[in-house]
C-alpha cells in the first residue's frame, strides 16, 4: 500500500504542479494557481501519515517505508526549488515573462551553485535519516535492518553528491577562449 501511495503522490505532485501553473498563466487566475500549488505539501503529509499508520498497525518495516522517507526528504529539500524553477519557465513561455536565469557554468560561481545544491541534498538526507530513525525507535525490538540500510543509502547519496560538488571547487571549469583570444592563422603560409 505504501508503494502505491508513493507513486500516487509523485503523479499527483506533477499533476497539481501542471494544473497550478496552467490556471496561473493560461487562465490568469494567479491566486487560484497559488492555492493549487500550496496543496503540494498536503501530499507529503498524507504520505507521512499513511506510512506512520502502516507501521502502527504492525506492518513489518520494509524497503517501502525507507523509500517513503527518502521521498519525503527529497520533497522537503528540492520540492520548492523544483516548483520555483518550473514557475519561472512557465511565466516565460506562457505569460511573456523574462527568461529565467541559467545557473552559472564556470569558475567559483558554478562551485557555489553546486555547493548550494549539495546543502539541499544534506537537508534531504537529514530529513530522511531522522524519519527513518524515528521509525526505528517506534518499531523497537522488531527487524529494522531495511530501515537502517536506507539510512546508509541517504548517506551514500550525500557523499557522492558531495564529491561531485567538490570537483567543481577543486577543478573549476574554465570559460572557453573567445574567438578574439585565439591565435590567428599565419597568412604567409596560405598566400593571402
Amino acid at each position: 500500500m505504501v508503494v502505491a501511495l508513493i507513486i500516487v503522490c509523485e503523479v499527483a505532485f506533477w499533476v497539481l504542479l501542471a494544473l497550478g501553473l496552467a490556471v496561473r498563466y493560461l487562465l490568469g487566475w494567479r491566486r487560484t494557481g497559488v492555492a493549487i500549488l500550496l496543496c503540494e505539501p498536503v501530499l507529503e503529509l498524507v504520505l507521512f501519515a499513511v506510512t506512520a499508520v502502516d507501521l502502527e498497525n504492525g506492518a513489518e518495516p520494509g524497503w517501502e517505508h525507507g523509500l517513503a522517507a527518502l521521498y519525503l526528504g527529497w520533497t522537503v529539500a528540492y520540492g520548492h526549488l523544483t516548483i520555483r524553477w518550473l514557475d519561472g519557465h512557465a511565466a516565460h513561455r506562457l505569460a511573456g515573462g523574462p527568461r529565467p536565469p541559467k545557473p552559472p557554468r564556470y569558475g567559483l560561481a558554478r562551485a557555489r551553485h553546486e555547493g548550494g545544491l549539495w546543502l539541499r541534498t544534506l537537508l534531504a538526507a537529514a530529513v530522511a535519516c531522522a524519519l527513518l530513525q524515528a521509525a526505528i525507535w517506534y518499531v523497537g525490538d522488531g527487524d529494522t535492518s531495511s530501515l537502517r540500510s536506507f539510512q546508509l543509502v541517504a548517506l551514500r547519496a550525500l557523499g557522492v553528491h558531495g564529491l561531485i560538488a567538490l570537483t567543481y571547487l577543486v577543478w573549476p571549469k574554465k570559460r572557453p577562449a573567445t574567438a578574439a583570444a585565439r591565435p590567428t592563422e599565419d597568412r604567409t603560409l596560405t598566400g593571402r
